[in-house]
């Protein structure tokens, strides 16, 4: 499929599996967590908001327009299996949360904005995930949110610009790449880089396609007075 800017997409890309769950609490003294997810059957409509059925417990960092999805790749799970051997049980489609499980699809081929067809909605890859230690609690690993964070194996979030119905099976078409310059693998790891050139942060907190969260964070970046070399604990 040729798009506009003059890029093709070769091979095929689809949704394996849709994910849905709902707050609960998990872990003593905790707050709750919507990160269990169960696979959902037939066709599910999508709103801007995300899955009908989907729910975060924690609305100031998770969900919302800009985070209405999270799509994770299936062929990262065999990395994780491998890394962690110990944990392979928990490496499998949906286990990190996703509403997204897709083949043929990775950060390393993906651009901020790539906009997409799926079943009959549209949808754009807004910015990466950062995992926090909900991410470890449900794993049982207390290295997983790190492993993200260093591999840039996050999954991505996606907004919906157009609703409508997706179902597992439907293909994932490339329809346009706004941003062919600006690579979500590497933006996943400017996002976590604490000695990022003042001129990225400056330009990713201004581009439009990315979502509001890792804009804001990114202008914290650009501003020399408030690098303090910490990322912020926000996330799953």
């Amino acid at each position: 499929m040729a798009l506009r800017n003059g890029f093709t997409m070769t091979g095929i890309a689809r949704i394996l599996g849709l994910y849905q769950g709902q707050p609960e609490h998990r872990w003593q003294g905790k707050d709750p967590s919507a990160i269990r997810k169960i696979r959902a059957d037939g066709p599910l409509r999508v709103t801007i908001t995300g899955l009908a059925e989907d729910r975060q417990a924690d609305r100031t960092a998770h969900g919302g327009p800009d985070m209405a999805l999270h799509a994770y790749p299936s062929e990262h799970y065999a990395h994780w299996r491998e890394t962690f051997p110990g944990k392979a049980a928990v490496y499998a489609p949906g286990g990190f949360g996703e509403n997204l499980s897709t083949e043929g699809l990775t950060e390393a081929g993906l651009c901020i904005g790539d906009v997409f067809s799926a079943g009959t909605a549209r949808l754009q890859v807004t910015q990466g995930r950062q995992p926090c230690w909900k991410l470890n609690m449900h794993t049982d690993n207390p290295a997983q949110a790190a492993a993200f964070r260093k591999t840039a194996r996050t999954g991505w979030y996606l907004r919906v610009l157009e609703e409508g119905v997706l179902e597992a099976g439907d293909e994932m078409g490339l329809v346009d790449r706004p941003c062919p310059h600006w690579s979500l693998r590497e933006v996943i790891f400017a996002r976590f880089n604490p000695q990022l050139d003042l001129a990225t942060a400056s330009a990713l907190a201004g581009l439009e396609e990315l979502g509001q969260p890792w804009r804001t964070a990114f202008a914290r970046k650009a501003d020399p007075e408030s690098r303090t070399g910490a990322t912020p604990a926000l996330g799953d």
